[in-house]
């Protein structure tokens, strides 16, 4: 899947574009819309704490330091075992385990507060009153939708896409 990033200037145009995106067969999850805040989306499908912050990258980011941690923690527990203890490599999958997940939940909660990077190139439109489109489309569809939405709104500044979306959001 990749990201399509594309700004309309208005409502109206936001909720033409939503309806010819379900047409063409984009299921409603996998379209986010994003405004300036205190603007009444509507129907438009309203996009979530997800899309609008950096808590995948950060659990991301938390799995892979809290699993080397734990790694490491665990050869040192092997390594120097307390007296009279034997720990076998048991020991340094459990670390490891227990370091990804206390890393990826640490992560999450200050992913959570951290606005989404990707977001962050659009607020000066956002806050001009222009709607933000975040579309996952398969990848051998990207210029397709673009294409289409070009053709039916000259009017739609496509911004490019985002190499790689995660499967689960």
């Amino acid at each position: 899947m990749r990201r399509i990033y594309f700004l309309v200037p208005d409502l109206k145009t936001a909720s033409s574009v939503t309806d010819e995106l379900l047409l063409a067969r984009i299921e409603e999850r996998h379209i986010h819309v994003i405004a300036r805040e205190g603007t009444e989306l509507g129907d438009l499908p309203k996009a979530s704490l997800l899309q609008t912050s950096d808590v995948i990258p950060a659990v991301e980011r938390g799995l892979a330091v809290g699993g080397v941690t734990g790694i490491l923690a665990g050869v040192a527990a092997v390594s120097f075992p307390p007296a009279g203890l034997v720990l076998g490599g048991g020991a340094i999958l459990a670390t490891a385990l227990a370091g990804s997940g206390i890393g990826a939940w640490i992560a999450s909660m200050i992913g959570v507060d951290v606005s989404n990077s990707q977001i962050k190139q659009f607020e000066e439109n956002l806050k001009k009153g222009e709607i933000l489109f975040l579309v996952d489309v398969p990848k051998e569809r990207v210029e397709k939708i673009e294409a289409m939405v070009k053709s039916h709104h000259p009017e739609a500044d496509i911004e490019g896409t985002e190499p790689h979306i995660p499967a689960f959001p």
